[in-house]
Parts: structure tokens; sequence; C-alpha cells
């Protein structure tokens, strides 16, 4: 395990920091991903981008959309196109669960993070609820006390 509690062998592609601003987070799944040669080279080169990308179930399956990967610069004619809807690939009763809690409780599927663990390309994904304008508002004041309790504490252990 490394000093962040994941396993030392993940090395993160993407992440979605914006994610955690938008949402509230709730429980959070892995899921593969199935990708062409030339976007697994791309997103070594840490060309992807996960800003606006979110999950849908659709029929017994599960997608990711609007996931930015750029392409690979060595690809030729069979680069892949950066938008692509990309195929997730959970269990399906996984996915049956996840399809309930989005369809009547309000959530929606946002992906977290693109990583490699044992050298496979993986995706977390988070059910999560919107925030509205005012709970926005109030995680940046709770982030900025936090900041400030943390640089009291610094000050007082130096002098």
């Amino acid at each position: 395990m490394s000093p962040s509690g994941r396993p030392a062998r993940e090395k993160v592609l993407a992440s979605n920091r914006q994610a955690f601003h938008n949402y509230f987070i709730g429980d959070r799944f892995e899921a593969g991903i199935v990708l062409l040669g030339t976007e697994v080279k791309a997103l070594r080169q840490g060309l992807a981008n996960l800003k606006d990308s979110f999950a849908r179930v659709e029929g017994r399956e599960i997608f990711l959309h609007n996931c930015h990967i750029s392409p690979y610069s060595h690809g030729g004619y069979a680069n892949h196109e950066p938008l692509r809807t990309r195929k997730l690939l959970m269990h399906s009763e996984e996915i049956r669960r996840l399809d309930q809690k989005t369809r009547i409780g309000g959530h929606t599927l946002v992906p977290l993070r693109l990583y490699l663990s044992k050298g496979r390309v993986k995706v977390e994904i988070a059910l999560a609820r919107g925030k509205k304008f005012w709970d926005k508002r109030q995680a940046i004041k709770e982030r900025d006390q936090q900041k400030e309790a943390r640089a009291a504490v610094r000050a007082a252990r130096r002098g």
C-alpha cells in the first residue's frame, strides 16, 4: 500500500477533480473499459480529460460518454476519435443495481479517475448527486476554514 491508501501498482492517468466540487460523491465502483490500442498509448502519455464525462446505463450495458482521449501522436491512419462513446465492463448485477439507483434516486454516474492497475486501464465511477450553488459555496467556505486551521497549527509549531 502506498501512503495514499491505494495499492502501489496503480498509476493515475487522469482524474476528475471538478466532480468533487459539482457533486456529492456516494458509492464508488471500479470498471474496466474497452479501448483501442491508440487510446491506451495516448492514455499512457497523459492525454485524457474526464471533465465533462458521465456514464449511462443503456439496456444491460454501461457506457462512458464525453471522455476526451486525444489522438496518439504516432497513430497514423488507425487513430481513434477523441470523444467516442466507450463501453465499461462490470458485472451484470452491479449494472442492474446502478440502473435502479440512477432511475429512481436522482443520481448520476460520474467517472472520478482513469488509472492503470496491473497493466489494465480501469475507471473509478461514483454514484453522485448534483450540488446546488449554495452547497458549492458552503464547501468552499469549509475548505478555506480547514486551510486556515492547518496554517495556524503550522505557525504554532514553529514558534
